[in-house]
């Protein structure tokens, strides 16, 4: 693990091949809590998720160690929410060749009204290359939440980049595990229920399993890596009978 800045912790670690996670821990909640944000490095650079806009100096230094963040080309997001976006707009005066990308939803109601520039707006299904991998674009309204929510499948290394799914607590010192994250993640989630339970759960999280991922990038805690399949349907079957 790199340690990019001391006194935030923010730290990076590469989780799958050319695929980094920037990691930021903080104490917003009792036990701790940490925001990442994931880094694809190819020809056309592409930063998953911005982190909060006070961060942006923090994610920013850790990209810099990477690569220049002046040469990303997307800066991607899986719905509209501060940790998601919030410092887009700092984002596309840093990389003057970056376009925001996500979901067709998510442009037309917030992001092209929001940022600098206009969206690089993704169907359910779409493939983007960036180089020697291509990402698909997974459309999933209102899981966890947010009409606009859709995640990314970057078919090279198969890591599917799902959002909040898999939200847990503490600081993610663990980086990527293999042990088991659902009652992990279940704890945090029942005491706020932020998953909106819409009545097609099951057959969005069918939507995603059928990508068979053997990495998660959670936005929040460790990574993960093993049978994702299995562990998305897993937590299909506690979100339907919650």
């Amino acid at each position: 693990m790199a340690i990019t800045n001391a006194s935030a912790g923010t730290n990076v670690h590469e989780i799958a091949d050319g695929v980094y996670r920037i990691n930021t821990p903080v104490d917003i909640v009792p036990g701790g809590f940490s925001f990442n944000q994931y880094l694809i490095v190819d020809d056309q650079p592409l930063l998953f998720h911005t982190g909060p806009r006070k961060m942006f100096s923090l994610v920013r230094e850790a990209v810099d160690c990477i690569m220049p963040a002046s040469q990303l080309r997307f800066i991607a997001l899986s719905h509209f929410e501060a940790d998601e976006c919030g410092s887009l707009n700092e984002w596309l005066a840093a990389a003057p060749h970056a376009e925001p990308l996500c979901s067709q939803v998510a442009a037309m109601v917030s992001v092209n009204d929001f940022a600098d520039r206009p969206a690089h707006a993704m169907a359910d299904g779409a493939e983007l290359s960036l180089g020697k991998r291509s990402v698909k674009w997974l459309d999933a309204p209102h899981l966890p939440h947010g009409w606009e929510t859709g995640f990314l499948m970057d078919t090279h290394t198969l890591t599917m980049f799902c959002g909040d799914l898999f939200t847990q607590g503490g600081t993610g010192a663990d980086i990527l595990t293999s042990e088991d994250i659902l009652e992990h993640s279940e704890a945090f989630r029942k005491p706020m229920d932020y998953f909106s339970h819409s009545t097609n759960t099951r057959q969005l999280i069918e939507h995603l399993a059928a990508e068979a991922p053997w990495t998660l990038a959670c936005m929040h805690g460790n990574a993960w890596s093993g049978d994702g399949a299995r562990l998305l349907r897993a937590l299909g079957e506690r979100l339907v009978s919650s």
